[in-house]
Parts: C-alpha cells; structure tokens; sequence
C-alpha cells in the first residue's frame, strides 16, 4: 500500500518536512492548513516542489465547524470552503479532511449535519473534490467513528464518505470491528497514530502525546486489518500531534515514522499468517516490500567502553574482579573478563568531554547476517568499518542514541560474527566468576529518541519492552522502559531525563549478575574502591517494610546495598560504583524470579549520586 505522513507529525519549515518524507520513502503527504500559511511558497510552488520530491499531495486538512450550525454561519462556512477548494486545486490535493464540530452554536442535529455535509460536498465535487468526514474523539456532539458513518450514510452524497484515526477511534474505547460495516469505497483516508494509555483530558492526550505505531499501547495493527477488509484502497496515513516531534530534527523522525509503518505492515501479516481472516482488499499485504524475520539476541558478547585515560576504569574492573584477558591485534582494546562478562576497554576512539561512555554493544546472535538484514530492511542506519583484511567481518548498525550494536555469533564455532578472533590472550586468565554475566545495560536518550529508541529495539531487535515507569529524580522526573527477549539474557533499560544538562542524568551503567552480592560487594570494598553510599534513611524505611534474618539489614547498611521485592516474593539485591566519566557498574542479585530493576530504589540511588557529584565539586573527595 501507498504510505503518506501529515506534515503536522514533523518539526521545521514546509520544505524542510516535504524532503525529510520523500527521503525516509514516504508516497505522499498530508498538508496542515498551518504548515501552508505559514509557507512562503504559493500553492502551486508547494505543488511543484512535491512533484519534484516525488510526492503526491493526499489530503488537505483540517476543515473545521462546518456541520449543524446556525444558517448565517454555515453560509460563512460555504463561502469559506469555496476558496480553500480553490486553494486545493492549485495545491493538487483532491481530498479534505472535515472534523466533527466542537463550536458552541452547533446543534444536535444529525439530520441537520448530513444536510450541511451534502452541501458542502456538492460544492467540493465542482472542484474535483472529495470530503473525508471525520469524528474528533472530543466532538461536541459528533464524537464516534460509527456516528460519524452514519451521517454520511445518510447524506448520500458521491463526494462524501469517512475519515478514521486510529487515535479518535481507540482513544475513545469504540470497538473496530464494526468498521467492517463501511463500504471501502466510503472510506475516504485512514490515519494512524499511536499512544500511550495515560489518564487524562482526551484533548490533551491527542494534541500533546500521539505517537508512531508501536510506539504506544494501542493495537493499531488490529484497527488496520478491519480497515483493509473493507476494501480500503487508499495510502496508510500518519498523523502524530507530539510535542517532542515537532521540536526535533525532521530527517530522522521521518525515518522513524517510515520504520513504524514498515513494522505495522509486518505485524499484520504476520497475524493473518498465523490466523486467516475474511478476505482482505485486492492490494494490501502483498505490497509490502519483504523484510527479513526478527532475530532476536540470546546474550550480551560484549560493552566496549571508550575512555582516553583507562586508569579509573580499568581500576573499577579489576576491583570487581575482572583479569585483563586480551588485546585487539591492531587496535588499542583491551578484553576485560569475569565469568561470561566481557567488558571491552578502547582508548583509540573520539572520546566526548565528559569521558569515559558506553559506545557500542554486542549482541549474540543466532543469524548475525540475518539480524543485519533485517536492521537495514528497517531503516536502521548500517555503519561502515574501518578493518585490517584478518579481522571478523562483524555486522554494525546504529541506535537512535548512536550506540554502535554488532551482530556476534554465538560462541568461537561461529562461522560469523565470532569478534574474539580479533583477539591475543595476554597469557592472564579469566578470574574466578564472582560475576557471572552482564545483567542489563541501562542507556540514556536524547530526549527527542526516547519513543523512537523503543520502536527501534522492539522493531529492529525483536525484544519485548514493559511497561513505562517514571522516576523522581533530584531535580525532575526520569522516565525509564525496558526491552527484553523472553528469557531475560538480553535486558536494555532505557532512559530519559527531565535535567538534560545534568551529568548524572546522562550517566549510564552496565548491571553485572551475581550470585552472592554480598560477597561481591565485600571484595570490591575490600580491593579499596568505594560503593555508592546510600543514606541511613531508606534502611529506616527498609525496617518498617519488610523483616529481615538478624544482621541481614546492618549488613546491606554497612555495603550500601538496596533491596527490592516484588508481589510474586521474587527479591533483588544490588549496589553501585561511583561514576567514571559517564559510566558506572551495578552489581545485583536475582532471587525467586525477580525479574524487575529495583524502579523503587532509583529516587534513593539517583539522589546519592547527586550528593557524590556534589561533594566531588567542591572537593569533598
């Protein structure tokens, strides 16, 4: 099917939206009545300019307060739409979109609605245009996708049929099913957005807080089958009111929007292969361009960290009982190991001005090649290598936060992907695993990537992501979701801050799992390297909380460890470094199935953080 995004759904001028949809693929568009006015560009120009950018003009929007009004003021309204029709022409859109009324002087009237509509259409049809009636889930009195449809149904009009926004229509609770009941052919545009499922005015939620497809809690895959078993034949359309959207860059939330539909076309193939509907239109699924199976990654290969002085790091590693094991045979990297946890230490790359970072990642893959492909299928942007001839040909691509992911093979008898053949033993084995493994990584995004940094890990990577969780931090709120593969081995925490310009907020950190986090924070302690320390306070509360074995609370009091439990009776125990650079370890253990990441405790952990950087600036050590 054709694809088209509203030009609403993207930040900067006209001209800067219409090149960022023709370059992430997009068909068409839809014009916002603001983006034209505000244009410098007269109505054929943007034409052209289309044209060129080889993009179709697909709707022209919004017409607004037309229907079931006084008569002197629907006789304003028919004057006004006469010279927006005009306008269309010039513009090459044959279609408008009305919106159900919100004015205060319209009527309950829906006789009265569908007399005003067929006026208004037969106006349109002496312009060569159609109208898409279209139900606002806030509508004073017009508010349901099915009220609407039967407005036009009774009108009767040709030029008359029916705008659906997956938003308006699941926003409200309405049940899609019975879409199937419209003839396609009265279905005149489909716009799909997504959100989240938050509590408030419905009128808030759409204008602030729409999102891409997948990006939210909608099942906007769902709505689209009913659509398509109509026999809808038009473009799939977006239509995202964001706050964020409109103040980021244009190209890459183009490209995000694109990777979005991509992926919903995906879904619902996907489910009519597992489940064979009634028919669907002539066109739909067939069209979609082939995308490679999700692989999804069954273990973290490696985190290389990038520092110019590996001092403190490597300080840190050695304290938590990591052995320098390897060295790249033509790069400056270091292979740090403790049990399956391999850390990578590179001192050859572009550090940033606050130091040491976390700047690449690698996956264990079952079919790296086949994880590359379907990343690129997806948009994402696949980086070049600079490599000697012997080195492994690892496949990269980038995270919307820039993180480097390489598709590993899983073990050395991988035929590809198998990145420790880079690699010369330095003749030091690997310590005694008091860390077994990397737990999770936890990485902080741009606040304009947040939504596109989960539709990416869940799309691209194929992971599972949870539920959002908000944070109290110091000076703001953190907004956290985390993505998974089913059997936890691959665990990413993702985070945005409200404090963008504070160190703290953008730290990140890598979780180390052990089985004895006592023991492990005792030897770290002991190897005379501080834990982060946590105020008496919340082992105060922890007290009046849960009870404790004699001495089990002194004990996390005297290491710094917090402790979590969730309703199931699954427990987590886990304490903090201080922070190199941007970077800081966590070490944690896991009990009785606890599969969460001690949410509870963040507040505490990020106000001590807070305290140590505090105190570091002013020299208190």
């Amino acid at each position: 099917m054709r694809t088209s995004i509203a030009t609403v759904s993207l930040s900067g001028t006209l001209t800067e939206k219409l090149t960022a949809a023709a370059r992430a693929g997009f068909d068409g568009v839809e014009i916002f009545e603001n983006d034209l006015l505000a244009s410098p560009l007269a109505p054929r120009e943007i034409r052209a300019r289309c044209a060129d950018l080889g993009l179709t003009v697909d709707l022209y929007q919004p017409m607004r307060d037309i229907e079931a009004v006084p008569a002197e003021l629907f006789a304003r309204n028919l004057r006004r739409a006469r010279h927006k029709f005009g306008l269309m022409r010039e513009l090459g859109a044959d279609t408008v979109l009305v919106c159900s009324g919100v004015d205060p002087e319209a009527v309950d009237d829906d006789a009265l609605a569908a007399e005003h509509l067929c006026e208004l259409a037969d106006l349109a049809q002496d312009f060569g245009i159609r109208v898409a009636y279209e139900a606002l889930a806030w509508g004073r009195h017009v508010s349901t996708y099915d009220h609407a449809w039967r407005i036009v149904e009774a009108a009767g009009h040709p030029a008359l049929g029916t705008c659906l926004d997956s938003f308006h229509i699941l926003s409200r609770g309405s049940d899609p099913r019975g879409i199937e009941d419209i003839p396609g052919e009265k279905i005149f545009f489909l716009q799909l957005a997504d959100a989240p499922l938050p509590a408030m005015d419905v009128l808030q939620w759409s204008r602030h807080h729409r999102c891409f497809p997948g990006q939210g809690g909608f099942d906007v895959a769902g709505l689209v089958r009913h659509v398509l078993r109509t026999g809808y034949a038009g473009p799939l359309s977006l239509e995202v009111f964001n706050d964020v959207f409109r103040q980021a860059e244009a190209a890459p939330t183009a490209v995000d929007a694109r990777r979005s539909l991509l992926a919903l076309r995906e879904e619902m193939g996907t489910a009519e292969a597992k489940q064979p509907p009634a028919p669907l239109s002539s066109a739909p699924l067939t069209a979609t361009p082939v995308i490679p199976a999700p692989v999804v990654p069954t273990g973290f290969a490696f985190a290389e960290l990038v520092t110019a002085d590996a001092e403190p790091l490597t300080g840190l590693l050695g304290a938590l009982g990591f052995a320098r094991t390897a060295r790249h045979r033509s790069k400056p990297v270091d292979l740090w190991q403790q049990g399956e946890a391999r850390i990578l230490v590179n001192t050859g790359a572009v550090v940033r001005r606050d130091g040491a970072q976390l700047a690449a990642v690698g996956l264990e893959s079952p079919d790296p090649g086949g994880a590359a492909g379907r990343a690129e299928a997806l948009l994402a942007p696949v980086l070049p290598r600079r490599r000697a001839p012997e080195d492994a040909p690892l496949d990269a691509v980038a995270a919307p936060d820039g993180t480097e992911l390489f598709f590993c093979g899983a073990g050395r008898d991988a035929r590809h992907g198998d990145w420790r053949a880079d690699f010369e033993d330095v003749g030091q084995p690997p310590a005694a695993p008091g860390v077994r493994r990397i737990d999770h990584l936890a990485l902080t995004q741009p606040w304009h990537h947040f939504d596109e940094a989960v539709l990416f890990h869940r799309s691209v990577l194929g992971l599972d992501a949870e539920d959002s969780v908000d944070v109290a931090d110091p000076y703001g709120l953190q907004r956290s979701r985390a993505v998974s593969n089913p059997d936890g081995t691959v665990r990413i925490a993702l985070t945005v801050g409200a404090a963008p310009t504070d160190d703290t907020v953008h730290a990140q950190h890598i979780a180390f799992a052990t089985d004895d986090v006592v023991a492990a924070a005792r030897r770290f302690r002991d190897a005379g390297a501080p834990l982060l320390p946590i105020p008496v306070n919340y082992y105060d509360d922890l007290a009046a909380r849960y009870e404790f074995a004699d001495g089990e609370l002194e004990t996390y009091r005297e290491l710094g460890i917090l402790y979590d439990r969730d309703e199931a009776g699954g427990s987590l125990r886990h304490c903090y470094t201080r922070t190199v650079g941007r970077v800081f370890f966590e070490l944690l253990q896991r009990d009785g199935g606890h599969r969460g990441y001690g949410a509870r405790n963040a507040p505490v952990r990020l106000a001590a953080q807070h305290a140590v950087r505090t105190a570091s600036a002013l020299g208190g050590g």
